[in-house]
């Protein structure tokens, strides 16, 4: 990547809270991950059969042990920890890239459900605590869809800013509101395969489903030792497979964060 792209990346996303990049990623790149996604998500539905079919729009802990095998496992290290990705993720972040999670986005069974709008943090964190984390570290999603999708809608500026009135009564289901309202000032980014959206977690935004989306979203962040803490140690590369990525950093970044953190836990003898 060069170094104008590198920088109109970064001032896209630093105003706006997301860019896409279009055409990253080329078919035969993507052939690998889609398999190994598809095999995840038959395996995932399985014993989340009644989830699946309640509500659920997404899954992950893609990398970890439980759906997949060290072959599958090992597509999606190598994709991730390819240049091409990081590049971009060095752009964004303040810091090193530090790897949290993974996520596949579907669309729900039920074709009536409705898409909603939200923050990431909305799940975790009180209303005082998600707007104290607008000016905090910032957790970012990478995403990539396999297939071409009707995307996301997404409100610019609002990983940066605070709700207005209506868009926390929408967001909260406050005042008779329905999080699925429709909102002034919402963009809506329709996304082909291979495209790369990236898009800050704090910001307010709601998928958009249709046409059987199969998204594999990436969640890095700055080395913050409080959010690493949801990084799974089973979804981690062991020494080996590191070693063989082309670019391990946001991988390297999580270890050490975590045996810090073990080190300063265990009692001294």
């Amino acid at each position: 990547m060069n170094t104008f792209m590198g920088d109109k990346i970064m001032s896209d996303y630093a105003a706006n809270g997301y860019v896409v990049v279009k055409g990253q990623f080329q078919e035969r790149e993507l052939e690998k991950v889609r398999a190994v996604l598809q095999d995840f998500h038959e395996a995932w539905q399985q014993k989340n059969a009644a989830f699946y079919a309640e509500k659920a729009v997404n899954s992950a802990y893609l990398t970890g042990t439980e759906y997949l095998g060290e072959a599958g496992r090992n597509v999606l290290f190598h994709f991730i920890g390819s240049s091409r990705l990081m590049d971009i993720a060095a752009s964004v972040i303040k810091g090193r890239p530090t790897f949290m999670n993974t996520q596949l986005f579907f669309d729900p069974v039920n074709k009536a459900q409705k898409n909603y709008w939200h923050r990431d943090p909305q799940y975790h964190l009180s209303v005082g605590e998600q707007k104290e984390a607008l000016s905090g570290p910032d957790v970012v999603h990478f995403r990539v869809p396999l297939v071409d999708e009707p995307g996301i809608e997404l409100i610019p500026g609002t990983h940066r800013r605070w709700d207005s009135d209506e868009e926390l009564a929408v967001r909260l289901e406050r005042s008779g509101r329905k999080n699925y309202d429709n909102l002034p000032g919402g963009i809506k980014v329709a996304l082909a395969a291979g495209d790369l959206l990236v898009f800050s977690a704090n910001m307010i935004h709601r998928g958009l489903y249709g046409t059987d989306r199969l998204s594999l979203d990436v969640l890095l962040c700055g080395p913050e030792p409080g959010l690493i803490k949801y990084a799974r140690d089973d979804c981690l590369p062991c020494r080996e497979v590191l070693s063989s990525l082309e670019n391990p950093v946001a991988f390297e970044s999580t270890i050490a964060i975590k045996n810090k953190e073990q080190a300063i836990a265990a009692p001294s003898r």
